[in-house]
C-alpha cells in the first residue's frame, strides 16, 4: 500500500539538497523573468499610447491621466503603511523626485525632441546603473558584466544608426534625455535601498513625482495638439492604460529590481528596446533594416548573458 505523500515525490533519488538547489535556481531566475515580461510590456507602450491618441487626446494629458489615476489608486495603500516608510521620508521624497524626474524628462524630450537622438541618450542607462551599482552598492563588474554592457550599447548604437546623427550641438533637450536614464538608473538603486518598504508605497511615492514633473511639463511646454472633449472615451481608455497596463509593468519591473543587481537589471530592461522596434516592424509592416536586425541581435546577447547569469556561482568564483 503506497504511503501518504508519496505521490508528492518526483523520482526516488531526488535528495532534499537536490530540491534545495532547484528551488534556490527558480528563486534566481523568477525576477529575470519577470523583469523581461515587464520591459515587454514597457516596450509595447506605444500600442495604447497611439490608440487614445488618435482618439483626439494628446500624448501628455494621456500620460498625466494615466500616472494621476495610478498614484490616486495607491494612496489608500500608502496611508496605512505610513508607519514604515515615514522614518525613511528623506529615501522616499527622493525616489519621488529621481522616479518622477525621469519620467518627466523622458517625455518631454521625446514629445521636443528627435526621437533617434533622445532615445540613444537615454539607452545610456546600463552605464549609469553600472556605475552606481559598482561606486553606491559595491557591485562586482567582472569581464563577462562588462562584455554585456558593450554588446548593449553597441546595439543600441546599431538600431539607432547614431554615426548618422549629428552631435554638433547639446541642447536642453539632449540634457532631459540624457537626464531621463540617470533618473531611472538612481530610483532602481534607491528602490534597492528602501527594501523594507513595501512596494506599493515606493511606487506610489514615484506615481505622485511623475504627476507633480509632468504636470509641471504641461504648463512649461503646452502641447501643440488641441484636446478633445466631446467624448470622455478616451479620457477613460487613459485612466484604464495607467491603472491596469502601466501599475502592472511597473510593480513588475520594480519588483524585479529589488532583487537583481543595478548593473544587471539595467541590461535586461534594454529589451525593451527591441521589443518596441520589432512590435513596429510587425504591426505597420515595416521592412527592418541590416543594422536594426544586427543591433537587436546584440541587445538580445547581452540581456541573455545578464539573464543566464549564476549568481551561486558567481559567488563561489569570487571567493
Amino acid at each position: 500500500m503506497r504511503k501518504r505523500g508519496a505521490k508528492y515525490r518526483v523520482t526516488p533519488f531526488m535528495t532534499p539538497q537536490t530540491l534545495s538547489i532547484r528551488a534556490r535556481y527558480m528563486q534566481q531566475r523568477l525576477p529575470v523573468i519577470i523583469l523581461l515580461l515587464s520591459s515587454i510590456g514597457w516596450g509595447l507602450t506605444w500600442i495604447p499610447i497611439k490608440t487614445i491618441q488618435q482618439m483626439g487626446l494628446p500624448a501628455e494629458q494621456l500620460i498625466f491621466i494615466a500616472f494621476s489615476s495610478a498614484a490616486i489608486a495607491l494612496l489608500p495603500w500608502m496611508y496605512h503603511q505610513r508607519h514604515l516608510w515615514l522614518p525613511a521620508i528623506g529615501l522616499m521624497l527622493l525616489l519621488s523626485v529621481f522616479g518622477g524626474f525621469a519620467n518627466m524628462a523622458f517625455q518631454t524630450a521625446m514629445a521636443k525632441g528627435d526621437v533617434i537622438r533622445v532615445t540613444i541618450l537615454f539607452y545610456m542607462l546600463p552605464v549609469w546603473s553600472m556605475l552606481g551599482g559598482w561606486w553606491i552598492l559595491n557591485e562586482r563588474v567582472d569581464r563577462r558584466r562588462m562584455c554585456a554592457l558593450l554588446f548593449c550599447l553597441g546595439g543600441a548604437v546599431c538600431i539607432l544608426e547614431a554615426w548618422q546623427v549629428s552631435w554638433t550641438t547639446f541642447t536642453v533637450i539632449d540634457a532631459l534625455a540624457l537626464g531621463s536614464g540617470f533618473g531611472l538608473a538612481v530610483s532602481n538603486i534607491l528602490f534597492r535601498f528602501t527594501a523594507s518598504i513595501p512596494l506599493a508605497s515606493k511606487i506610489g511615492f514615484m506615481f505622485i513625482g511623475c504627476v507633480v514633473f509632468i504636470g509641471f511639463s504641461l504648463l512649461t511646454f503646452p502641447p501643440i495638439d488641441a484636446m478633445d472633449t466631446s467624448t470622455i472615451k478616451p479620457f477613460a481608455l487613459a485612466s484604464l492604460y495607467g491603472l491596469c497596463w502601466i501599475m502592472l509593468i511597473t510593480v513588475g519591473s520594480q519588483w524585479a529590481v529589488t532583487r537583481i543587481e543595478a548593473s544587471r537589471s539595467a541590461i535586461i530592461i534594454v529589451m525593451e528596446l527591441v521589443v518596441a522596434i520589432g512590435s513596429v516592424v510587425i504591426i505597420t509592416q515595416s521592412q527592418l533594416t541590416s543594422n536594426e536586425l544586427i543591433g537587436g541581435v546584440m541587445v538580445f546577447i547581452a540581456a541573455l548573458l545578464e539573464g543566464l547569469r549564476n549568481e551561486y556561482n558567481d559567488k563561489k568564483e569570487s571567493t
